[in-house]
């Protein structure tokens, strides 16, 4: 169902980048990790139709966002929007570069093939994380948004210190592979990676009384030397046909 996007999405970048053709640059970005899923489709057709090349690093959002604040060399960053919005005041991103991208919300994810849980309310929430023998998600102390978000909502619904015995944290690939052996029964996080993860069962996400959804955004990062390319690759990933392909691919609007 995506072919008519990925056609769209050329066709625009076409329109929009072709210009800047003549002089190919090497466009360097850092990214949360939350947008994975949509920049392995978008980058391949920004370089197509540009003769742009791109190199991206992805990490945890605070992480990136630290990276940018240290001044590691990049051309554009994508984290979320407050911390982009930081950024921005610091100086470190160009003022009034900043794009917003899109949303991501957090769900629950089990083993590929093991039976979905009950999470369709918040009471179920609470007790399918009750009774599971282990859980698992991003260690809040990278950075992660996700991360940072279920600490606090474990505290919030009243579970946390319940679970606390049986909380595993770590990377999002390093609890991925603890699910897969079946080290970790659940795994709570960004809907938009556990969908596309090839070990998990996505199984929803969060009930409506406790959803979340963290919104990027992208921005010029103010030391990069190509600022005109790396203004054509944050207008390629907002384009309304780039918008279209985020939905697609289970993100919400930015």
């Amino acid at each position: 169902m995506f072919k008519p996007v990925v056609a769209l999405v050329g066709s625009l970048g076409v329109l929009v980048c072709t210009a800047g053709a003549a002089s190919a640059a090497e466009i360097k970005v850092l990214a949360a990790g939350a947008v994975r899923a949509a920049m392995l489709q978008l980058i391949p057709d920004f370089q197509k139709s540009t003769g742009h090349s791109v190199t991206i690093g992805y990490g945890p959002a605070g992480a990136i966002a630290g990276r940018v604040e240290k001044g590691e060399a990049a051309d554009v960053v994508i984290t979320g929007r407050q911390q982009l919005a930081t950024l921005e005041s610091q100086g470190k991103v160009a003022s009034g570069s900043r794009v917003n991208i899109a949303g991501v919300g957090i769900g629950v994810a089990v083993r590929k093939g093991a039976p979905k849980p009950d999470i369709g309310s918040l009471d179920a929430f609470k007790r399918t994380l009750l009774a599971a023998k282990s859980i698992g998600h991003v260690d809040p102390s990278t950075g992660s948004s996700s991360g940072i978000f279920t600490a606090s909502l474990l505290e919030k619904i009243g579970v946390a210190q319940a679970l606390k015995p049986k909380v595993r944290l770590g990377t999002f690939e390093e609890i991925e592979h603890a699910v897969e052996k079946g080290e970790v029964e659940i795994q709570i996080g960004q809907s938009t990676e556990l969908v596309s993860a090839p070990a998990l069962e996505y199984v929803g996400p969060l009930p409506g009384e406790i959803a979340n959804i963290t919104q990027y955004a992208a921005g010029a990062v103010s030391a990069g030397k190509i600022p005109d390319a790396a203004k054509a690759f944050i207008s390629f990933i907002s384009t309304p046909a780039a918008v279209l392909l985020f939905k697609g691919k289970g993100y919400e609007p930015g």
